[in-house]
């Protein structure tokens, strides 16, 4: 199925989006994702780039991946300021920023003020404080700006937010969500990985707490995405369960929302034999939902009193907004690549809808915002203030 509508802006509008990319250089993980998911449905040409914070290093990384010499610059600031001085129909429209943490705020705040628009890796930023001076530009700028949870690009998860939207559960009552990693279950903070994880190792670079930076938030989003209610109050329990740790690598949550459900959340990145599993399960009043990422393309409906149903990806019966992110018949997996991808095709039709005048296709208004970063933080701010008062519970501060 193409991801293409005739009503979409994206379509109107015509041709690529001109993107520039700040980070992901070769020899990063997340990297090759962002810039493969960005060409792949054709809605960006990537025609600039930062690939490093050495300038050597981001020249030659730049032309190893294909962009013009001139193109590969040493310097964010660089970037934005060679680029706003070509013409309307060559210089970059936006950004993807997949810088570590402590670089996501100012590479996004110069990209915003040069009227970029901006895609950003989670999470947001590292700071409270960051997080809503950042909002408060988008809101003033009116520019595009989307976040990379990349979770919520999958159809059938975003089959289950629309089952639930739709009343199909019921009023919902308990919401159980975990992510397990396994590649830090030995010390490898003292062996020969240090180099690579130095600046997530790094609270400076990383934020508070690495486990609740890496995947708390990424566990957070899903759980609010799928039930569409905030997490009003938490009582949690955060630390390392590998012995000597300085670093946390877990954290047990109890949660409570806004719409009066309860639960659970629990994140490690130290599970023995775990690979990088994150889960979700929803109990409403009339069934239950359960998606998980080891089996992305089903969605587990159990309906009170009823038998069990299998929902898979490509399935002609599912909502729209499943059916416009499958891009191939069921029985033929697609995953992470393609989950960032939908993320993309999401940011270039708000993009174009903001050239053409156009609204935007609804179907591509279901991605992660510049809101939803400031909300994973203030998740992150409650959770760690209650782990520190012994689990007392926590109010997750409002936002708008």
């Amino acid at each position: 199925m193409t991801l293409s509508s005739s009503t979409s802006a994206w379509a109107t509008l015509g041709r690529p989006l001109r993107l520039g990319v700040i980070g992901g250089g070769p020899g990063s993980f997340i990297g090759p994702i962002h810039r493969s998911a960005a060409v792949l449905d054709q809605r960006f040409v990537i025609l600039a780039g930062v690939l490093s914070s050495d300038p050597a290093r981001s020249a030659s990384h730049g032309v190893a991946l294909g962009l013009d010499a001139s193109r590969a610059y040493a310097t964010v600031e660089q970037m934005i300021a060679t680029e706003g001085l070509r013409g309307t129909g060559d210089r970059i429209e936006a950004v993807a920023v997949m810088t570590p943490n402590d670089r996501h705020y100012d590479d996004c705040t110069l990209a915003l003020q040069a009227g970029l628009h901006v895609i950003c890796d989670k999470p947001l930023v590292n700071t409270l404080s960051q997080a809503r001076r950042l909002v408060e530009l988008v809101e003033q700028t009116q520019l595009a700006f989307c976040l990379t949870h990349n979770y919520s690009g999958y159809p059938m998860v975003r089959q289950a937010r629309a089952m639930v939207e739709s009343g199909l559960l019921g009023d919902i009552r308990i919401v159980q969500a975990e992510y397990f990693q396994g590649g830090m279950a030995l010390p490898v903070e003292a062996g020969e990985l240090t180099a690579k994880l130095r600046w997530k190792l790094d609270p400076e670079r990383s934020g508070a707490s690495l486990v609740m930076g890496d995947i708390g938030t990424h566990a957070h989003h899903l759980a609010t995405y799928v039930c569409g209610s905030r997490v009003a109050r938490v009582s949690a329990d955060v630390g390392a369960v590998v012995p000597a740790r300085v670093f946390d690598d877990y954290a047990g949550i109890l949660w409570r929302f806004e719409d009066g459900a309860r639960g659970s959340c629990m994140v490690t990145q130290a599970a023995a034999g775990a690979e990088n599993n994150v889960r979700i399960r929803v109990h409403g009043a009339k069934g239950m939902l359960e998606w998980q990422h080891q089996e992305p393309n089903y969605l587990r409906y159990a309906p009170l009193g009823d038998s069990v149903q299998i929902l898979g990806r490509g399935d002609a019966r599912l909502h729209p907004v499943a059916q416009r992110a499958s891009r191939i018949a069921r029985g033929h997996p697609e995953g992470f690549r393609e989950s960032f991808a939908n993320l993309y095709a999401d940011f270039a039709e708000a993009i174009a809808a903001r050239i053409t005048g156009m609204t935007p296709d609804p179907l591509h208004a279901w991605s992660p915002s510049v809101h939803d970063g400031l909300r994973g933080l203030e998740f992150v701010d409650a959770v760690l203030a209650s782990s520190r008062n012994g689990g007392a519970w926590t109010a997750c501060k409002a936002t708008s």
